[in-house]
């Protein structure tokens, strides 16, 4: 679908003030991202809404403009972008309820997003992990940037440090710490969307791999077969020791018999 025409911006003669526009495009006419980049980023968004499940003070989301100028916007608007957004990015302390069809910077307050992740591809590769990465450090200020790169099994992380970004420290897992998800960030082999691929996941604090809703709903489904299963085993002996004890009246005597109210 080609991008939508927008409207000019608006010019404020008494305030000398251009405004920004406020029609903006939020496709860009080119196809989806390959399956895989699709599935990590539904697969991303699924974890961590499980992991705040009962939360609903963000927004995570990816593959979306993100708007932060006048300039970036007219370029958007012109078919010629000088940036479109990331693969997946989380903004904290926002109204999660709220839809949004691309993130606007000065429509929301001035907010960037706290983290940003972009998967790698041997296109993408370098402006990742040079311009992008710039431009996550000196305009977004966001802090927590993260790239993967699935087919080299690569993970690297940053954090903000006094207006810098620095290179976090995997643990023993090679997974890294989000101090904005308060999670680990770790790569996972197993099989989603029945694709088998190395795939980015959560990981709690002691470890825990943070399921996705389908994983929960499985483990609730079988947690609570488990739990039928208990009882039925706790009735069938509570029965038998019920037989057991009739028996033994019964050898003194004494004849207990059922009654039917």
């Amino acid at each position: 679908m080609l991008a939508k025409s927008a409207t000019q911006s608006r010019y404020i003669p008494e305030l000398d003030l251009t405004l920004p526009p406020t029609d903006l495009p939020d496709e860009d006419g080119w196809p989806m991202e390959e399956a895989w980049n699709m599935f990590q980023l539904h697969l991303l968004i699924d974890v961590v809404s499980s992991l705040w499940r009962d939360r609903t003070d963000y927004f995570a989301s990816g593959n979306i403009f993100i708007y932060y100028s006048t300039e970036q916007a007219k370029s958007v608007i012109e078919n010629r972008p000088i940036y479109k957004g990331p693969d997946f990015f989380v903004v904290k302390g926002v109204d999660g309820t709220k839809f949004r069809k691309s993130w606007i910077v000065w429509e929301e307050g001035g907010r960037y997003p706290d983290l940003i992740i972009e998967f790698l591809s041997p296109s993408t590769a370098r402006q990742d992990k040079t311009e992008k990465k710039r431009l996550y450090e000196q305009v977004f200020r966001t802090e927590e940037y993260f790239w993967f790169d699935p087919t080299q099994h690569e993970l690297v992380g940053f954090e903000l440090h006094n207006g810098h970004y620095e290179q976090k420290q995997p643990n023993e897992h090679g997974w890294l710490w989000s101090e904005v998800l308060g999670a680990w960030l770790g790569i996972w082999e197993g099989e989603y969307r029945q694709w088998r691929f190395p795939w980015l996941r959560l990981y709690t604090r002691d470890g825990a791999l943070v399921p996705t809703s389908a994983e929960a709903a499985q483990m609730e489904a079988e947690q609570a077969q488990k739990q039928l299963e208990t009882e039925r085993r706790r009735a069938e002996r509570a029965e038998a020791e019920l037989k057991r004890l009739r028996e033994l009246l019964k050898q003194q005597g004494i004849d207990i018999r059922e009654r039917n109210d």
